[in-house]
């Protein structure tokens, strides 16, 4: 069984930051992609970022592009997604995912002032 346990969302301003992680309690394979996907209130869930094994190839959405960072540390078995200049549009719970199989069961991320 893998768990996805992600931990960093809360409130925050528009304009202000947050760093979400998202830890595996392991993988099933040796090697891997993991991501980040968003769910807003009455809309579907979306792709946000994603991350190569390697850590030497990422993705991210248009609306994101500029503002957040997705980096792995493999050691851990740990994704991270760094938000920076946080819109209000940005509230959701983010999701993130091991290979687009296994999902963790997100973290709410409100940006209001």
């Amino acid at each position: 069984q893998v768990q996805l346990v992600e931990s960093g969302g809360g409130l925050v301003q528009p304009g202000g930051s947050l760093r979400l992680s998202c830890a595996a309690s392991r993988s099933p394979f040796s090697i891997n992609t993991m991501g980040w996907y968003r769910q807003a209130p009455g809309k579907e869930r979306e792709f946000v970022a994603t991350v190569s094994w390697s850590g030497g190839n990422t993705y991210y959405a248009d609306s994101v592009k500029g503002r957040f960072t997705i980096s792995r540390d493999n050691a851990k078995n740990t994704v991270y997604l760094q938000m920076n200049s946080l819109k209000p549009e940005d509230t959701a719970v983010y999701y993130c995912t091991l290979n687009g199989g296994y999902w963790g069961q997100g973290t709410q991320v409100t940006v209001s002032s």
